[in-house]
């Protein structure tokens, strides 16, 4: 267990480095070793309250200040999309047309025979659909 007993603010963010080193207790030689690196944070609340005064000193700063109105930065004239694209739904609909054509080998078909598809085409269909 590693504690740190002298955590105060000015600490937050120094990083610290541990080497552990293990080796049998009759033998001084190391059989392996790793260092590990710590680094100390403030806990949840202490970076809530830090937000909250970085916010409340920002509205402040911007209360204050004079805007200036940017020409450069106008918002874009875009539509937004509201459904899928026309290329998505044409697919969508050849893939449910090759889905219902016969496969190859069915006799009893009035669709003439170079509209049947083999069970490989109809299983890329369906994996395009799904």
């Amino acid at each position: 267990v590693i504690r740190h007993r002298d955590v105060r603010a000015a600490y937050y963010g120094v990083i610290d480095k541990f080497r552990l080193q293990v080796s049998e207790q009759s033998q001084r030689k190391a059989l392996g070793k790793k260092e590990i690196i710590a680094t100390l944070l403030p806990s949840a609340k202490e970076q809530q309250q830090q937000k909250e005064e970085e916010e409340k000193r920002i509205k402040e700063h911007l209360a204050e200040s004079v805007f200036f109105e940017q020409t450069l930065c106008q918002p874009e004239n875009r539509t937004a999309s509201s459904g899928p694209s026309l290329l998505t739904v044409f697919l969508g609909i050849v893939c449910i047309a090759a889905l219902m054509l016969p496969t190859l080998g069915e006799m009893e078909s009035l669709v003439p025979l170079y509209l049947h598809l083999s069970v490989n085409q109809k299983l890329v269909a369906a994996y395009v659909l799904g």
